[in-house]
């Protein structure tokens, strides 16, 4: 069986998000960059079910431009197996995103896909359901829980109302959520030995896929500043405040 790990570069969650002076966007220039914190859940899971015999093979996959390629290498790092570059400046929305998954998922003939939930830049959460239905597979999103068995895949979703166990045949898509599993981190000699593994660097034109942007940013500013709290005495005072000024019960 083999494992295919869409991740993607992110400015790091621990950095402060600025603006761009002409509210274009984010800042991304001279800010340090990291793999998005959810794409690390889903490469950590791919290798355990690698270790547990399960698997047989971890790709790493990663769209966007040349530097999308550190991205791969922290993954491989990791102790993932190869690596595939879409490699492109254009900018990428999640459609397209599916797209080229879906190519290089055809491509390499793998039975499990497993993506990050959602990006923390973005935060759009619409990549993997978008491939599933792009690939007709079954799709088990928040996932907090994955088991191989002869069926295919018993997993656990975290839903509003608590955990739901579902059985999803394979080949499938799965989307992970923050309590599958704790990322391990990259050892020293991992990293020199990731410089050695490749990594095909494709074109979305390769893959045949053609980058159609549909949605246009107008404008990124900056969250209001929020007011100073106050400080009340008793749950009394509070209540009243509540009641009568903020009019929220």
């Amino acid at each position: 069986m083999k494992v295919l790990v869409p991740v993607k570069r992110v400015v790091d969650a621990n950095i402060r998000i600025r603006v761009k002076s002409d509210n274009t966007g984010v800042e991304t220039a001279n800010v340090k960059m990291a793999m998005n914190p959810f794409c690390e859940i889903a490469v950590e899971e791919a290798l355990r079910i690698r270790e547990a015999g399960v698997a047989e093979e971890v790709i790493i996959m990663s769209a966007g431009p040349e530097k999308a390629a550190e991205t791969i290498r922290t993954g491989l790092a990791m102790g993932a197996d190869r690596g595939v570059h879409a490699l492109t400046d254009e900018r990428l929305e999640p459609l397209v995103i599916a797209r080229l998954i879906k190519s290089v998922a055809e491509r390499e003939g793998t039975d499990l896909v497993i993506l990050g939930k959602q990006s923390i830049d973005d935060d759009n959460n619409q990549t993997g359901q978008m491939l599933a239905a792009l690939m007709g597979r079954p799709l088990g999103s928040y996932i907090s829980r994955i088991a191989k068995n002869d069926d295919g895949f018993a997993i656990t979703r975290e839903i509003d109302a608590g955990l739901e166990d579902l059985q999803i045949v394979s080949p499938a898509v799965v989307t992970a959520d923050l309590r599958l599993n704790e990322p391990r981190y990259a050892s020293l000699p991992n990293i020199m030995k990731a410089k050695k593994k490749p990594i095909d660097v494709l074109s979305p034109a390769d893959l045949g896929v053609e980058v159609v942007n549909r949605i246009e940013v107008l404008r990124v500013d900056e969250p209001p500043a929020r007011e100073a709290g106050i400080m009340v005495s008793d749950a009394t005072e509070l209540v009243e405040k509540l009641k009568n000024e903020a009019k929220v019960i």
